[in-house]
């Protein structure tokens, strides 16, 4: 059976591909639930118009579905609360250099 840290490694490894942070760090997962063999995403996108609104999800089904035991992956796409800047990681606030790296 996967492991919630695992699960974050793998959706670690997914970004936007107009943005040099993954998606984790970006803010864009609201919750993650490991449960037997099941794997279930809440999350959202920078914007409803996001032109990679369907890509994402299934690179995270993709990352995930590949973990030892995870038989079912559900990515579920919410819009509240809104996605906004504040939500990035600090490590992602350094790529993005929206931070002081002093």
């Amino acid at each position: 059976m996967a492991t919630r840290e695992e699960a974050i490694k793998a959706i670690q490894q997914v970004y936007d591909p107009e943005i040099p942070v993954n998606i984790y760090d970006l803010g864009l997962i609201y919750d993650i639930q490991v449960n037997q063999d099941k794997v279930s995403v809440k999350m959202t996108l920078t914007s409803q118009g996001c032109p990679s609104a369907q890509q994402i999800p299934e690179m995270i089904r993709t990352r995930l579905g590949i973990l030892p035991g995870v038989k079912d992956v559900d990515v579920k796409v919410v819009w509240e609360p809104q996605w906004n800047p504040s939500m990035i990681s600090t490590e992602g606030k350094k790529v993005l250099k929206l931070e002081d790296e002093s």
